[in-house]
């Protein structure tokens, strides 16, 4: 199925929905921290099982406990409701 890039309006009530998450750079963005590497890397690990499993794959940069995360879906130009659906995921984990 064809990713599509979600409207203004799309692309607001989903960010209404997405505590942390912000846009930067045309990006869905958001930094995470946790207690030390360890953690860090256990959530990258998370993330990264699922971005294989949907094909879809994040832009992000990690120090120590910090991990900071970019989504877009470079097939549609912007962010997509995949993009919603991996932020979803890593705000529960």
């Amino acid at each position: 199925m064809p990713v599509t890039r979600l409207d203004h309006q799309q692309l607001q009530q989903a960010l209404d929905t997405l505590e942390g998450w912000q846009l930067r750079d045309e990006k869905l963005y958001r930094e995470f921290r946790f207690d030390d590497f360890k953690q860090a890397f256990a959530f990258m690990t998370r993330a990264a099982l699922w971005a294989e499993q949907h094909n879809h794959h994040p832009e992000w940069f990690n120090v120590y406990n910090r991990v900071e995360v970019s989504l877009t879906s470079h097939d549609a130009d912007g962010i997509s409701q995949l993009d919603i659906d991996f932020a979803r995921f890593l705000s529960a984990q």
